[in-house]
C-alpha cells in the first residue's frame, strides 16, 4: 500500500495566507526553493479539492514561476462544483467520495500520494486514517489580522511524532510526522 502525505505550508498562526501578503508571505528563499525542486515527485500523483484547484491552475495558466512543473503530474480533483474537462492537463475530476477513492488509490498506485493545500479534503482524508505522513513548512510571521485559510479549525485531536525537520534561509522551519488520530485528550 502506498503512502499519503498530507503537505501545508502555514504562518505561526495556522493560516495557509493572508491579504495583502506576496506568496510564501514574501519569504521564499533559494535554499526552500531547491528542496521545493526535489521534493515534488513528478511521477507522484496529487490530490487536491475545488479551490486549490482554481488557485493553482490560474497560477500556472498566468505563468508563475516554478509552477509550470505541475503540469505533468497526475491531478486527482475532488469536487461537486467543477465541470468536466478540465482545463489543466493531466487532471481528473473525482465526484465519489474522497475517502473511498483516496483508500482505493492507496491500495493500486505505484506510486506515493500527497495532496496539494486542500484544507476540508485533507482533514477527512486524517479522519479517516489515510494519512501515513504529515509535512508543514512554517513561516515565521503572526498575520492575526490579515490571515485567511485557518488550516487546523475543525480538526480532531492528533499527536504528531517527529521524524524530519530542516531550516531553510535561516527562517522557515520543516516539520514531518507521522500522524495519530486521537479519540481526544490523552489520559493524564
Amino acid at each position: 500500500m502506498q503512502t499519503l502525505t498530507i503537505d501545508f505550508i502555514c504562518s505561526l498562526d495556522g493560516y495557509g495566507a493572508a491579504e495583502g501578503w506576496p506568496g510564501l508571505w514574501g519569504m521564499g528563499g533559494p535554499e526552500y526553493a531547491e528542496w521545493l525542486e526535489t521534493a515534488i515527485d513528478r511521477d507522484a500523483p496529487l490530490l487536491m479539492g475545488a479551490t486549490t484547484y482554481r488557485v493553482m491552475s490560474g497560477l500556472v495558466a498566468e505563468g508563475e514561476p516554478g509552477t509550470e512543473v505541475l503540469n505533468d503530474i497526475q491531478k486527482y480533483v475532488f469536487s461537486s462544483s467543477l465541470a468536466e474537462p478540465l482545463a489543466w492537463q493531466n487532471s481528473t475530476l473525482v465526484r465519489s467520495d474522497a475517502v473511498g477513492f483516496v483508500r482505493r488509490l492507496k491500495q493500486e498506485s505505484d506510486r506515493p500520494l500527497r495532496t496539494l493545500g486542500s484544507v476540508s479534503l485533507c482533514r477527512s482524508l486524517l479522519e479517516a486514517g489515510l494519512a501515513d505522513r504529515f509535512r508543514v513548512v512554517l513561516f515565521p510571521v503572526i498575520t492575526g489580522a490579515t490571515g485567511r485559510d485557518r488550516i487546523f479549525d475543525g480538526y480532531p485531536d492528533v499527536r504528531l511524532g517527529l521524524i524530519e525537520s530542516r531550516t531553510f534561509d535561516g527562517r522557515l522551519q520543516l516539520l514531518e510526522y507521522v500522524p495519530t488520530v486521537l479519540d481526544g485528550p490523552p489520559e493524564s
